[in-house]
C-alpha cells in the first residue's frame, strides 16, 4: 500500500488549495479514504472521510463549509478542495486507508495559511 500526498503549500488567508493523495497497491475503489491533519503540537485529527464509491462523505465541523473531499476511482486518487482557507488550517495533511486493523498513511504535505 503507498499514498502519496500533493498540492500543499504556503496560502494567503481567504485563499484555497487542491490536496491530491494517489494510492496504489491496493484496490482502492473498495475502500473508505481519509484526510487527516496535524498541526505543531497538537494531536492528529481527522478533517473528512469518503466511502468507497463516493457517495457518503464526512466532513469535520471545523471545516465544514469550507472543505470537500471527493475521489477519482479510475485515476485511484482521492482529494481534499481547501477554500476560505484559516491560519488554523495550517497542519501537515495526511490520506489514511484502513484494511482489516492495518492503518495505511502517507507521508503528509504541509499547509500553510499565512500573510
Amino acid at each position: 500500500v503507498q499514498l502519496v500526498e500533493s498540492g500543499g503549500g504556503l496560502v494567503q488567508p481567504g485563499g484555497s488549495l487542491r490536496l491530491s493523495c494517489a494510492a496504489s497497491g491496493f484496490t482502492f475503489s473498495s475502500y473508505y479514504m481519509s484526510w487527516y491533519r496535524q498541526a505543531p503540537g497538537k494531536e492528529r485529527e481527522l478533517v473528512a472521510g469518503i466511502s468507497s464509491t463516493g457517495g457518503f462523505t464526512n466532513i469535520a465541523a471545523s471545516v465544514k463549509g469550507r472543505f470537500t473531499i471527493s475521489r477519482d476511482n479510475a485515476k485511484n486518487t482521492v482529494y481534499l478542495q481547501m477554500n476560505s482557507l484559516k491560519p488554523e488550517d495550517t497542519a501537515v495533511y495526511y490520506c489514511k486507508t484502513q484494511r482489516g486493523s492495518e492503518n495505511y498513511w502517507g507521508q503528509g504535505t504541509q499547509v500553510t495559511v499565512s500573510s
